[in-house]
């Protein structure tokens, strides 16, 4: 069986406040670069956020969103019910 719509529901909830999370935190990392006071410090601290933001960007494509599979079964299974109430004989 499918993924009923409450846990559909928890688990985009709880992607969107990963995503939150996420984006939030190089925020966070270049205000802790900019207070540095020793320039080679501080130019080495944002040489590494750098390296760290081009490192997320060069990753492999997330595989396929499984929420189209998932509509996809759905919408075979109700043709599939739909066939077979149509198939029952009414008034035979």
């Amino acid at each position: 069986m499918g993924i009923t719509g409450t846990k559909r529901i928890i688990l985009t909830l709880a992607g969107l406040l990963s995503a939150i999370v996420l984006a939030a935190s190089p925020a966070i990392a270049v205000e802790q670069c900019r207070f540095i006071q020793a320039k080679a410090e501080r130019e080495a601290c944002y040489a590494r956020q750098e390296a760290d933001l081009a490192a997320k960007r060069a990753k492999p494509e997330p595989k396929r969103d499984s929420t189209m599979e998932a509509l996809q079964q759905m919408k075979q299974e109700d043709a599939e019910l739909n066939r077979q109430l149509h198939g029952i004989c009414r008034g035979c």
